[in-house]
């Protein structure tokens, strides 16, 4: 922890550096140092028996690995419990913290343990929200992968199960906790890009692991995967190990780029403009290389209007994944305004500022050479009377660069900010709400690719119009 502890502590004093020197306006404030330190804090406290918070965890696939290793970072958080339907991770999660560890093939097992706190669900979409009704009204707080739910009507109960439990309950787009995201959030709110007008976000790999073609054990049946129960909140199928292990793919269980990526994207720039959510949703898509029985596309892309309101100006939102790019992959959300762009790069921000000159645009490729000489000369006299040198010219300012610190980690503080909901009653980041309102126009794309059509959805009242 000690080596963590130092990385926070650079961390704090680089919130207001730049790499390259910047007239316009530090990024410094009093304000996001006093929240790093904050953050910084909590990872040098200690914790009693009665303080500690013991966790199970349902579905211990990829994510339920990284999940776990993240949540047993954070200070007085231990491990009670391991649920999943295939046989061999359960035998490895015994192998990883030994043959007394509680493990089951059955969640509701992990439910009825009165010495389990809270759960992580990290299952198929498609069980996120029996899983998350089911502990929620057994008394456990909740950590749900995104996207919390598999179909739109899925969110409303959970939001009146979280509502009456009185547990604390968040999503999994572990960014939206990153202090790189808050440094751009503030940013944006300070008008230092203008007023915002655009935001493009794109997800994009190149690899088989990417494109979810996951490793199939050999020893993959309808015995040792537990099939009957995976499919027991689906249509009746037959077993299919792709299905089981590359379920991301396929729309009776998964959710595609949509649920997995776009999620990712519209929670951060959620979180970062304040928004509630887009009004009309557009997204079309193809399938142009992992051409493996998937019935979702592996290039996709969006188109989000986002209306005027009190938190923030009118603004277009561009989302795309492509699991081929010869990008070699990346992940970045830009903010876009009339001044300037906010990129953001998983943790690190540039903020670029481009002000037009005051004075308006003459000559070069512009109609003024079309003109008779005469006519050229006059308009030239008047604009020069008009507009001094200085007034035409842009301002030249400079990139301001912040970059997070070796070792920084945004998905060991949102499971932070979720121990610390549960011990103090704070509100996390990413409640149910949020979560929803991030996954409703992520899975409305789906829908609109399906139907070829735009679905209207209002934000504030987080229902399809």
């Amino acid at each position: 922890m000690r080596k963590d502890n130092n990385s926070r502590r650079r961390f704090l004093h680089q919130i207001g550096a730049t790499t390259l020197a910047s007239v316009a306006s530090p990024l410094a404030s009093l304000a996001a140092q006093e929240k790093a330190e904050e953050r910084i804090l909590r990872y040098e406290q200690t914790f009693g028996p009665n303080d500690t918070i013991r966790i199970g965890v349902i579905g211990y696939g990829v994510q339920g690995h990284f999940d776990l290793n993240s949540a047993l970072k954070v200070p007085g958080v231990e491990l009670a419990g391991i649920c999943d339907l295939y046989t061999g991770r359960v035998v490895n999660a015994n192998e990883q913290y030994g043959k007394d560890l509680f493990t089951t093939r059955n969640y509701k097992d992990l439910l009825d343990k009165d010495d389990i706190d809270a759960v992580l669900i990290c299952t198929t979409d498609v069980w996120h929200s029996r899983i998350a009704l089911d502990a929620l009204a057994k008394g456990k707080h909740v950590y749900i992968e995104k996207p919390m739910i598999h179909k739109i009507k899925e969110g409303y109960p959970i939001m009146e199960a979280v509502k009456s439990s009185g547990k604390v309950f968040q999503v999994g787009s572990q960014r939206v906790s990153s202090v790189g995201y808050a440094k751009a959030k503030e940013l944006l709110a300070s008008g230092e890009i203008g007023e915002l007008n655009m935001v493009n976000a794109m997800w994009d790999r190149q690899s088989s692991i990417g494109a979810w073609e996951y490793t199939i054990p050999n020893d993959a049946d309808p015995s040792t995967t537990d099939w009957e129960t995976f499919i027991e909140v689906t249509d009746k199928m037959e077993f299919d190990a792709k299905k089981f292990f590359w379920w991301r793919a396929f729309k009776e269980l998964g959710t595609g780029v949509a649920g997995d990526l776009y999620i990712h994207l519209l929670s951060g720039t959620h979180f970062m403009t304040n928004s509630k959510g887009p009004q009309t949703i557009y997204s079309t898509g193809q399938f142009s290389y992992w051409n493996d029985g998937r019935n979702l596309p592996d290039v996709m892309s969006g188109v989000m209007q986002y209306p005027k309101c009190e938190e923030h100006p009118a603004f277009q939102l561009n989302v795309r994944v492509n699991f081929i790019s010869g990008t070699g992959g990346k992940e970045v959300i830009e903010l876009i305004g009339s001044e300037g762009v906010i990129l953001v790069d998983r943790d690190d921000i540039t903020v670029k500022r481009n002000v037009m000159p005051e004075a308006p645009g003459f000559g070069g490729y512009d109609s003024v050479f079309t003109f008779s000489k005469s006519t050229q000369d006059e308009l030239t006299k008047e604009y020069n009377a008009k507009w001094s040198a200085e007034q035409t010219k842009r301002k030249a300012y400079g990139d301001v660069i912040y970059k997070a610190p070796e070792g920084y980690s945004s998905h060991v503080d949102h499971f932070t900010n979720f121990f610390d909901a549960i011990r103090t009653g704070k509100p996390v980041v990413e409640d149910a709400e949020f979560g929803f309102r991030a996954a409703a126009p992520a899975l409305s794309c789906n829908e609109s690719y399906f139907s070829k059509k735009i679905i209207q959805w209002d934000p504030v009242k987080m229902k399809l119009v």
